[in-house]
């Protein structure tokens, strides 16, 4: 089995080009799966060597078992997502004939809807960096491109200079799976990021990255969080103001504007909206063409 493992770790990374923190995520639940089932003694133990296709689903279904009793629904579904990847690959190696967590159902999650600010709301916590200085710049740009685009905060961190196109009003991004995109941002997130640049040599940049930290490094997802939860507490917004908020409130007022939801879809560099709607193509000027007629700041 633990040769099995170590060869989905190198199909998750070279194969489906995941980041090391989402292949440690899928390692960690799987490698999760295999020490329940050795414990409960349907697999053998490390270094035992056995024939996986003699394998059923039990080991499947005590290791679900063993999560209700130390998880919420939604991490069981995910973990069960991670088992059934598992297998999914062992199929595509001709290793089993069958992916055995499949034959096991998912749990129900609970529903949650997602958080947002209002447009009130958001113009208030963009308002309330007013200052001159180079950190007010850095940080009202950051504010401005994450609402004007939707970005995940990781693509943002990730963005380098020549990523954004000033004249066009455009940010080419690397989403999940490393797919690139280009987003459209509005005129006044643009103008943001212009002030920004004109004081980010200050920070003495050691690279080409957008956003820079005090020493001169690129700015990191965490502080990026911690930033903008700042900024939300200085405009007395009484919600858990984070990156993602603000990514769920670019698409719920795209969305209240009038947009077309696959054009959102696309915007947001998601591959599906759901199990049963197939990712759709728009072209960088239709894009465009719906951002402006429904983008609040565009």
């Amino acid at each position: 089995m633990d040769h099995h493992l170590d060869s989905f770790r190198e199909f998750l990374l070279s194969e489906r080009n995941y980041s090391q923190h989402t292949v440690k995520a899928y390692m960690t639940d799987v490698g999760e799966f295999v020490g329940v089932a050795r414990q409960k003694n349907l697999i053998p133990g490390e270094g035992e060597e056995f024939d996986v296709r003699t394998l059923d689903e039990a080991p499947v279904r005590a290791y679900i078992g063993w999560l209700y009793t130390r998880n919420k629904k939604v991490s069981i579904s995910r973990k069960l997502s991670s088992v059934r990847a598992f297998f999914e690959f062992l199929m595509k190696t001709g290793t089993v004939k069958l992916n055995l967590a499949k034959l096991v159902p998912t749990p129900r999650g609970e529903k949650r809807l997602p958080s947002f600010l209002t447009v009130d709301e958001v113009v208030k916590l963009l308002d309330t960096v007013s200052g001159d200085g180079t950190l007010d710049a850095r940080d009202t740009a950051i504010l401005e491109l994450l609402y004007s685009s939707g970005l995940r905060v990781s693509e943002l961190a990730g963005a380098d200079v020549g990523d954004v196109d000033l004249a066009g009003l455009t940010v080419k991004v690397l989403g999940k799976g490393r797919k690139e995109r280009q987003v459209p941002i509005g005129s006044r997130a643009a103008e943001a990021v212009k002030k920004y640049l004109a004081h980010r040599l200050d920070m003495k940049p050691k690279g080409d990255q957008l956003f820079v930290n005090s020493r001169g490094g690129r700015l990191t997802v965490r502080s990026v969080d911690r930033i903008i939860k700042k900024r939300a507490i200085a405009a007395g917004i009484p919600k858990n103001v984070s990156p993602h908020v603000l990514r769920h409130s670019f698409a719920t007022h795209l969305l209240g504007g009038g947009a077309d939801l696959r054009a959102i879809q696309e915007m947001l560099g998601h591959a599906s909206l759901s199990t049963t709607q197939r990712y759709t193509h728009t072209s960088i000027e239709k894009l465009m063409e719906i951002y402006d007629k429904t983008h609040p700041r565009a």
